[in-house]
């Protein structure tokens, strides 16, 4: 009960706070903005391509599940880390495995480079006309 009212008393404070001190208040309906997904594994040399859309300043993890939701050749699923928050656990039935040095490496390709990313699912963001690979691959042990 007392989680509760403090929880209910700061998000009071956040509203009023913006309401009396002028802070950006979302007015606008966000927009969805294209991108495009290549599913790439390594070990079979397949490819698979798709298009979807994630709204202005949503995150990747928001992209996927409406490609899921949109898309019969397309399945995925993510496993909560308490450190590390959520992260890409299995692509259509293909999943990780530490026992093999396998994961799934989340890429960004624009204007010709190729980049990995340093955050998982549920916090990078898009941008529009942006291209993700899910690359299923292996680490080297250490």
């Amino acid at each position: 009960m007392a989680l509760w009212l403090v929880s209910a008393f700061l998000c009071s404070v956040a509203l009023l706070s913006t309401l009396v001190l002028g802070l950006p208040v979302q007015t606008e309906e966000l927009k969805p903005v294209p991108i495009r997904v290549t599913v790439k594994d390594e070990f079979s040399a397949s490819s698979s391509f798709f298009q979807t859309s994630v709204l202005e300043g949503g995150v990747l993890y928001g992209a996927l599940t409406r490609l899921q939701d949109s898309s019969n050749g397309f399945k995925f699923t993510v496993k909560i880390d308490p450190n590390l928050g959520l992260y890409l656990e299995s692509v259509n039935g293909v999943a990780g495995s530490e026992a093999k040095h396998t994961y799934w490496q989340i890429l960004s390709e624009h204007d010709g480079t190729v980049t990995k990313l340093d955050v998982g699912v549920g916090c990078y963001q898009p941008k529009k006309d942006e291209h993700i690979i899910l690359k299923y691959t292996t680490w080297t042990k250490e």
